[in-house]
């Protein structure tokens, strides 16, 4: 085969980029750029969640505003001892560099609730989450929020547990719970602050669970009191339809 099949050369002989290089630049000549994909799961209905974009999510966010009520994205996430430590470190050639990390195996978990405003809620435990640890959380985001509250969530199965719907019936006046499309965190602002703690509470580098639940403590009272930062979530592209 001919080494220059699929090569072109400048105008004064020199070789320039293949084939690939060119498609390249016409792209980007036509508005393309590289990009990092959005990731989707192929479960996911989209009928469903446009329908929830254009209808439902409309329709509780009129609501509250009737209401003067809070609108608040709840969300839960967990952090490992045993997940690899982040980022990178400068080190000499070939000399990889070495962070010290627990080689015990323990786990926080983290429910946390975000409003456009800047408002952030949140509570830290170590056992499974369940409905008790749901409502309780939810009593508490309605105490402190002051007023009524549109929660809105995953289809966990917490989330719809005879439970809390139970509870929730028996507390109408103060938190409704709406569920938004199966497979569809993209929708949820919340999401961004999950994965702003996994980037700045560094799981692996802690000695214990408590180590590990007051890090987790310390940087969501930190971003309380950061509401421009929280507020920046809903400014991602993706989640734009949560501003109100």
């Amino acid at each position: 085969m001919d080494p220059q099949a699929g090569r072109r050369a400048d105008p004064d002989g020199r070789r320039c980029h293949d084939d690939r290089a060119g498609a390249g630049k016409w792209l980007r000549r036509h508005g393309f750029s590289p990009q990092r994909p959005d990731r989707r799961s192929y479960r996911q209905d989209q009928a469903k969640v446009d329908a929830w974009l254009r209808e439902e999510y409309p329709a509780i966010a009129a609501r509250a505003k009737t209401e003067k009520a809070v609108v608040a994205w709840a969300d839960q996430c967990g952090l490992r001892s045993d997940t690899s430590p982040p980022g990178r470190s400068w080190a000499p050639a070939g000399q990889t560099p070495t962070v010290k990390v627990s080689s015990r195996r323990f786990r926080v978990n983290i429910m946390s609730a975000i409003a456009s405003r800047g408002s952030l809620w949140f509570t830290v435990f170590t056992g499974k989450f369940t409905a008790k640890v749901f409502v309780t959380f939810l009593d508490r985001l309605a105490r402190q929020a002051g007023r009524k509250v549109h929660v809105i969530a995953d289809r966990h199965p917490v989330h719809r547990s005879k439970a809390v719907r139970a509870w929730l019936d028996t507390n109408t006046e103060r938190v409704e719970l709406h569920l938004m499309p199966a497979y569809s965190p993209e929708l949820n602002p919340d999401e961004i602050l999950n994965a702003d703690i996994k980037r700045h509470v560094h799981a692996a580098r802690a000695r214990s669970v408590d180590d590990l639940a007051r890090d987790s403590r310390r940087f969501l009272h930190r971003r309380q009191h950061q509401p421009r930062i929280v507020r920046g979530y809903f400014h991602a592209r993706h989640v734009r339809h949560t501003l109100e």
